[in-house]
């Protein structure tokens, strides 16, 4: 993966994952040994079960994601993704939520895994 856009479609698979709403496709994108730090939850995700059990309830919002600003770049077989993106809830675009985000991505085996994703809520919707 040496082209920003490849990086992108990594974005575009997890998204796409959410929409499904199931929680069992999102997890399947995150390395076993990936750390979460959800934007609404305390709790950091180590775990399989924990990440389950995030998007489990995350996802009872129906959210659909896009980037408004990322940055995507390639070092071998680690990428990272960042910036801000936004979440919409709900059939239309009833609430709509912006957070900061990074993912890092690591290719093992020809597969990449989201190994670390990090997503805090923006200080100024506070």
């Amino acid at each position: 993966m040496s082209d920003q856009d490849d990086i992108r479609d990594l974005f575009a698979a997890w998204d796409a994952a959410l929409r499904t709403g199931d929680a069992d496709e999102v997890v399947a994108l995150y390395a076993p040994d990936a750390v979460l730090l959800p934007t609404f939850s305390d709790r950091v995700r180590t775990t399989e079960e924990g990440r389950r059990d995030y998007f489990a309830h995350f996802l009872q919002r129906r959210p659909r994601a896009s980037v408004v600003e990322g940055h995507a770049r390639a070092y071998g077989d680690v990428a990272v993704h960042s910036g801000i993106y936004a979440f919409a809830f709900g059939a239309g675009a009833e609430r709509e939520a912006h957070a900061r985000f990074t993912f890092v991505y690591r290719r093992v085996d020809g597969r990449w895994w989201i190994v670390e994703h990090h997503s805090s809520g923006m200080p100024e919707s506070s």
